[in-house]
């Protein structure tokens, strides 16, 4: 009798190629982009030389943006990216000193 092993991935990201988490859907949806942009434009009777042209420069760019950014962020780092731009750079507190300041009072002995 065999044995097989199952859900060998648990807890894992999702891989493909090399391609990780969020790269995989900049990837899948920038060629189907690229496909649609070059179907309508072959049915808008542009020439064909045209949209092999736009077709191949296109699907080559997305694949070579999608692997240097994977290369270079990493799994998690589109998204560390996207929070530190919108992280303040300066905490601007436009109150009077005097008024962030409380002064209690101590209590008067009896």
């Amino acid at each position: 009798m065999s044995s097989y092993n199952i859900n060998k991935g648990i807890g894992r990201t999702v891989e493909f190629k090399g391609l990780k988490a969020q790269y995989l859907f900049i990837f899948s949806g920038g060629l189907l982009g690229v496909l649609i942009l070059v179907m309508i434009m072959y049915m808008a009777s542009v020439n064909s030389y045209v949209c092999l042209f736009i077709g191949a420069g296109g699907a080559s760019l997305i694949v070579w943006q999608t692997f240097a950014l994977n290369g270079k962020y990493g799994e998690h780092g589109l998204m560390k990216l996207g929070a530190k731009k919108r992280h303040p750079k300066y905490i601007i507190c436009r109150k009077a000193v005097h008024r962030s300041l409380k002064f209690t009072p101590k209590p008067k002995a009896l």
